[in-house]
């Protein structure tokens, strides 16, 4: 008989080849359906379960809105302070072609860079104490710097203003030391960079601190061990190996200081005015949202790509750093 002969089933058998199929198309069924669950059950799943509620909640209350504002900056304009619509780059144009808006441009990046230096070079001391020092000392120094969160941003900045102000607490004590003439530090850079480095220190401090308490202290010890001064060993050891929490602490005071608003507006008013400020100006004083929109879209983006930059640097000075320890 041919393999291409049919092979005639008895009636009797018949429904037992049926059943048999069934199962089998069940079995196979059953599978698919237990690799479904295992997916749905299984880590990647689970993970993407809980950052659904985040990914939902940035996409309506973030992306939406700079895209919204994107779009304003693009295709609106006014002229004679009526709204015209159409697409344009005119907004863009405006900002770099006028002295005085790239002035404030190049004023909001050199305060927040000098504000990254500073609380980067006032934070290490700090950080160390918190993850080196014993716990009354950690619990210390952690207390007194977070403490000051506690208070508004607004009193900080008026504090802050007392203190600068001609006769106040900084003038006093300079005249104590024999300066008649102190200074005059309120409404100017100085003055927005001092209170800057004070309110964003803590964002620098605390992911340092977690980076210098992730470094095994034995590494330490066999560096004393093998001679180095505490000066090697922190320039050698600790800044390396801390290089992430710095890129974090920069990246956070960085991004806050250049969209900061209260702090400048207060300590600087319109003699050292930050792009914070001209965008309040343009939005609520002038009524020129497509202006503003395009200031918030610059903004927006030199920070993003600033912290791309250092961040990328950072990512390579660290790994050459730890392949030449190995």
């Amino acid at each position: 008989m041919s393999r291409t002969e049919s092979i005639d089933v008895p009636e009797r058998v018949t429904p037992h080849v049926t059943r048999l199929r069934a199962n089998a198309k069940e079995g196979a069924f059953a599978r698919r359906m237990a690799k479904v669950w295992e997916f749905a059950t299984g880590t990647r799943m689970a993970g993407y379960v809980l950052v659904a509620p985040a990914v939902l909640f940035l996409a309506v209350w973030f992306v939406w809105p700079v895209l919204t504002m994107v779009h304003l900056s693009l295709t609106s304009r006014v002229v004679e302070g009526v709204s015209v619509e159409g697409f344009t780059l005119e907004n863009y144009v405006r900002l770099f072609s006028s002295d005085l808006y790239f002035r404030i441009l190049l004023r909001t990046l050199r305060i927040a860079l000098l504000t990254s230096l500073f609380t980067a070079l006032f934070a290490y001391p700090l950080a160390i104490a918190i993850a080196r020092g014993g716990p009354s000392l950690a619990r210390l120094v952690t207390i007194t710097l977070l403490a000051p969160l506690l208070v508004n941003v607004v009193v900080r900045s008026y504090g802050w203003q007392t203190i600068l102000n001609k006769t106040g607490a900084l003038a006093w004590v300079l005249k104590i030391f024999g300066i008649s003439n102190p200074p005059v530090l309120l409404y100017t850079e100085w003055a927005v960079l001092i209170a800057c480095v004070h309110v964003y220190l803590p964002f620098m401090v605390m992911p340092i601190a977690g980076a210098i308490g992730r470094i095994d202290r034995s590494v330490e010890e066999a560096a004393r061990v093998a001679g180095a001064t505490r000066l090697a060993v922190l320039r050698r050891i600790i800044l390396p190996l801390s290089l992430p929490g710095l890129a974090v602490g920069a990246s956070l005071v960085f991004s806050l200081s250049a969209a900061a608003y209260v702090t400048p507006q207060i300590l600087g008013g319109n003699f050292s005015p930050l792009l914070g400020t001209l965008i309040e100006q343009q939005i609520l004083t002038l009524n020129d949202w497509p202006f503003g929109a395009a200031i918030s879209t610059l903004l927006i983006a030199l920070v993003l790509a600033s912290n791309l930059i250092f961040l990328k640097l950072v990512s390579r000075r660290f790994a050459r750093w730890t392949a030449g320890a190995r």
